[in-house]
């Protein structure tokens, strides 16, 4: 995340996030909160969306505490804010309390421009999150990711994982987390392909999709096919667990808007769309069933068993027949 602001301490009473890119956002949001933790363990988090910030809110929020307590005020599409509550911000900025750090997301575009310019004024710290929509910036990115876990990655190997992952930032650092997780040493493009061959045909997340929708045959059918053109057997088990408990985050979720439960969840707003129409058939026993097959199957392909590609049939088939509980 680039920093346009010479100030580089999260725990700067004003942050401003400015973009579109969410993983970014989120992570800029994230790094002010354990900041502040760092600091304070019982430091109290009040993320809030732009409906939520009524004239007034933000007085209350940073009105003085009995107990000193610090605080951290996240306010998400700030741009949309009322004028009403723009000049309560605006007014904050010229006087922001201590202990206090308020962190502001915003889009950068024209529209709350004039409480932008008042921020960056004001000397607010500033986090750039753009969307980052040129392949070249999505392969700087991987690049950026291997090196934040210090890790060296080949300059083919982070084309490569570019190439099969797509645009999701999520992805991307998913599969940059995972490749450190598994692989010692420098990471190759060979590395990347063991793990994503064939993934447009039958990735990995393919074989889970197949799974949590209760559709067994063509789930074994996808695996096979995968495990037959090279995807790695922990590829497919981390896809498998990351189904079934979106599926179980979204069941424990409250109702909302995907983009507000996109947030809450940390998925993007697709993501909530198709995870709703998969779950109609799960049940709370079934996503526990289900989460332990997962464990089962990723111990088998990790050496806690003789055969990885039946540990995988069986967690595969367990997981379907978790998907139908409902549906009897």
């Amino acid at each position: 995340m680039a920093r346009n602001s010479a100030q580089d301490n999260p725990l700067t009473p004003v942050t401003i996030a400015v973009g579109q890119e969410d993983l970014l956002l989120d992570r800029a949001v994230r790094e002010v909160v354990v900041a502040a933790r760092a600091a304070d363990a019982d430091t109290d988090v009040r993320d809030l969306t732009s409906d939520q910030l009524q004239p007034g809110t933000l007085a209350e929020l940073t009105s003085p505490s009995l107990f000193a307590e610090r605080k951290v005020v996240v306010v998400r599409n700030a741009q949309d804010l009322s004028a009403d509550t723009i000049k309560d911000v605006k007014a904050y900025l010229g006087a922001p309390a201590e202990e206090i750090t308020l962190v502001l997301l915003h889009a950068g575009a024209a529209k709350g421009k004039g409480l932008l310019d008042a921020a960056r004024k004001a000397g607010a710290r500033e986090v750039a999150c753009p969307k980052m929509t040129k392949p070249a910036d999505r392969l700087a990115f991987v690049r950026s990711e291997f090196r934040a876990l210090g890790r060296s990655a080949t300059p083919e190997a982070c084309q490569a994982l570019v190439d099969s992952i797509g645009s999701d930032l999520r992805e991307l650092a998913s599969a940059v987390t995972q490749l450190v997780s598994d692989i010692e040493g420098t990471i190759d493009e060979a590395v990347v392909g063991r793990y994503y061959t064939g993934r447009a045909e039958a990735s990995s997340f393919t074989v889970a999709d197949r799974a949590v929708e209760g559709r067994a045959a063509e789930a074994l059918e996808a695996l096979r096919w995968s495990l037959s053109t090279g995807v790695a057997p922990v590829m497919i088990t981390s896809a498998l667990a990351q189904g079934v408990r979106a599926i179980g985050k979204l069941s424990s979720a409250r109702g909302g808007r995907p983009a507000d439960l996109a947030r809450e969840l940390g998925m993007p707003p697709w993501k909530i769309d198709r995870v709703r129409q998969q779950m109609r058939g799960w049940t709370p026993d079934g996503v526990s069933v289900a989460l332990r097959a997962v464990a089962e199957a990723d111990a088998g392909v990790k050496g806690g068993g003789d055969d990885p590609e039946y540990a995988l049939e069986k967690a595969v088939v367990a997981i379907a027949r978790a998907a139908r509980a409902r549906r009897g």
